[in-house]
């Protein structure tokens, strides 16, 4: 099973896209800068990239717990606002 928790500061700002001709309607897309100054590129979509957008701006101070994926991206299954 692959799943990840982490703690960090969103260091971008809030991508918001819709998605054509895919199985997810739309996808929010931030960086995640965690523990030593690693960088790690964060995605949530439909339900999840909504709420980010609406509620997560630049310099908040997450929890995430999510899955990573083969390009070692983060894929969203919850976050937390800390």
């Amino acid at each position: 099973m692959n799943i990840c928790f982490l703690t960090g500061k969103i260091v971008s700002d809030i991508e918001y896209k819709f998605v054509l001709n895919s199985r997810h309607i739309t996808i929010a897309i931030f960086t995640l800068k965690v523990d030593e100054g690693c960088v790690i590129k964060v995605k949530a979509y439909d339900k999840m990239a909504d709420w980010c957008y609406q509620k997560l701006v630049k310099g908040d101070f997450i929890a995430i717990e999510g899955k990573i994926d083969n390009r070692m991206e983060i894929k969203v299954r919850d976050i937390q606002i800390c």
